[in-house]
């Protein structure tokens, strides 16, 4: 390797270093997960489900704050809180994050795409990965040392084998009636991953295989209501 290759080699590592530790807005499960919540969910574009972290690699910070909020310890999750969110739907200056009010301008947007005889399932392909992102323990606490330096493993807890086995994936009946209902249901999954986000904080510990497949489910639980919801739209 000449001295020119080994220069571009090590500025290309130090590009992907700092969008890894820096950014703020690191990926939230590797594919193969959203893939999985996707197809328990019964979504049938299910392989549309990675969409949204590819999105990231152009559309930058107009995407990647829709994937996080950055919640600090004590923080309650709260109707007010995510409809306030929705209002900041791809806002590339909110760098706390709006992920919960992500979901709720994702299915907004789906929902007027469809009355007015445009094509929506492309809105849908973005909502599907924001709640899979929503269980995701990391993804609702705020972007700190234990955060930087195990997010990444974190990710990728049970991605080597879910998609094989996406049937332990477990699906919850909720029912979704009304916008009310829908920020209901992301209130309390929230609440649960932000939970769960501080206390392996506390435990300066990784997510155990258990605790991964039950957040998993939370967001393929909710899925699973959503598109039954919009299919009444």
């Amino acid at each position: 390797m000449t001295a020119i290759n080994k220069k571009l080699c090590i500025n290309l590592l130090l590009q992907i270093l700092i969008m890894i530790f820096f950014s703020g807005s690191a990926s939230a499960w590797f594919t193969k997960t959203h893939l999985a919540v996707a197809k328990a969910a019964g979504y049938r574009n299910w392989y549309n489900a990675a969409a949204a972290d590819i999105a990231k690699v152009k559309a930058g910070d107009m995407e990647k704050f829709n994937h996080y909020v950055n919640n600090h310890k004590g923080q309650v999750v709260t109707a007010e809180m995510i409809l306030s969110q929705a209002e900041k739907y791809n806002d590339p200056n909110d760098r706390d994050g709006h992920l919960y009010g992500a979901i709720v301008a994702s299915i907004r947007k789906y929902i007027d795409d469809k009355k007015e005889g445009r094509y929506p399932e492309d809105q849908m392909a973005y909502c599907v990965h924001y709640v899979g992102d929503l269980s995701m323990p990391l993804h609702n606490i705020e972007f700190n040392e234990f955060n930087k330096k195990y997010h990444m493993t974190m990710d990728g807890t049970i991605d080597r084998e879910i998609l094989d086995n996406y049937s332990k994936i477990e699906i919850k009946k909720i029912s979704i009636n009304s916008e009310d209902d829908l920020v209901r249901e992301i209130a309390i999954i929230a609440n649960i991953s932000m939970q769960l986000g501080f206390r392996l904080v506390d435990e300066n510990r990784m997510m155990t295989e258990e605790e991964a497949y039950r957040q998993v489910s939370y967001s393929a639980s909710l899925l699973n209501a959503i598109l039954e919801y919009v299919e009444k739209k």
